[in-house]
């Protein structure tokens, strides 16, 4: 797991959330077949994450692109697509997600019938235009994104909570007291 993964799964379990990462969701070979796919392996999620009292996974796609332009929207679509295969193959994320809360079901992991969001969690956004397109997208969707205003927000609450051994938290806590680290006299 990287360290952008390790974060969000760490701000989710402080909502209340499980979180497993690296989830391998088990696809048959029909349902290979059925998303063009009948030779891949098992179908991976950055994090799984699911909430008892309400009975809702989320499927999170963790994109960190931070000392990079960031996330990119070109005419009217995720750029490049391939990275976003869930986003863009309506095929493949009815499968997957179908699969998915199936597994959760049978392995005892979540009650019948859970609600099932996909979300995109994102270090960095390219631009505006790209932030504007993703929101408007995933409100149409009804997707989840925890977007660099998210992740700042939570890490800033996290830092006023009680301590917890968790790199991520320490360094907000460093980062939001006394001056953001500095000697105060």
């Amino acid at each position: 797991m990287d360290a952008f993964e390790s974060l969000i799964a760490t701000l989710l379990r402080r909502q209340g959330y499980w979180v497993e990462t690296s989830f391998k969701v088990e696809l048959t070979k029909a349902e290979k077949r059925k998303i063009g796919r009948p030779s891949s392996p098992r179908w991976e999620l950055d994090l799984v994450a699911y909430k008892g009292d309400a009975n809702e996974i989320l499927a999170v796609e963790c994109k960190s692109f931070l000392d990079s332009p960031g996330v990119k929207i070109r005419d009217n679509e995720f750029y490049p697509s391939k990275r976003y295969k869930l986003f863009t193959d309506v095929v493949l994320r009815r499968m997957v997600l179908r699969r998915l809360a199936h597994q959760l079901i049978e392995r005892g992991s979540c009650r019948k019938d859970p609600a099932i969001t996909l979300c995109l969690a994102a270090g960095n956004i390219a631009n505006q235009a790209s932030r504007d397109w993703i929101t408007k997208r995933f409100r149409k969707m009804s997707w989840r994104l925890f977007d660099p205003a998210w992740i700042r927000e939570e890490l800033v609450t996290a830092s006023s909570s009680s301590y917890e051994n968790e790199v991520s938290l320490v360094v907000a806590k460093i980062l939001t007291r006394n001056g953001g680290g500095q000697e105060v006299d």
